[in-house]
């Protein structure tokens, strides 16, 4: 008997530029994954600066239903920085990390900026992967930056990577 390759559905998503308004959404998915998530008020005092900007995505077709991943960034001194990044579990391993990150490349590029800089936590290997793949280097380590309920103390990865 011959059993059938099975073969997710592939999600596809909109992204669009993150606004005031997203900023209880936002907080909720950031909670997911951080021991201390940023507070709606604090995404809303992010989002009100204007060096500051980012993308939400949302699965196509689901009207306007709360945002699934995120990006925030800062641009200052033509360096870009990644705030924070999340992807709700569900909707993980379907390229959506790639696409906040490329949309934040893309505005940096047309910013001309010179480099993007962001720290991960050592233990996330699939966001060091990521951030890999598109190509940023460790350029520091910070010993102790994050908490975790599952590893305690943890070390930040300082990663960057050029853009010129």
């Amino acid at each position: 008997m011959r059993i059938p390759f099975f073969q997710p559905r592939r999600r596809d998503y909109a992204l669009e530029p993150l606004t005031v308004a997203d900023s209880v959404a936002v907080s909720v998915l950031h909670r997911e994954d951080f021991v201390r998530p940023w507070t709606d008020g604090e995404f809303a005092a992010l989002l009100e600066q204007d060096t500051v900007f980012g993308y939400a995505a949302r699965e196509t077709g689901q009207g306007s239903k709360p945002p699934v991943g995120f990006v925030l960034a800062r641009l200052a001194a033509g360096e870009g920085e990644i705030l924070t990044v999340a992807v709700a579990r569900t909707h993980r391993r379907q390229g959506l990390g790639w696409q906040l990150m490329d949309a934040v490349l893309r505005e940096l590029h047309a910013q001309r900026a010179e480099a993007l800089f962001l720290e991960v936590d050592e233990t996330n290997a699939p966001a060091i992967g990521l951030y890999r793949r598109l190509g940023f280097r460790q350029v520091g380590h910070r010993p102790n930056y994050y908490r975790s309920t599952e590893h305690g103390p943890t070390g930040a990865l300082v990663m960057r990577r050029d853009l010129r």
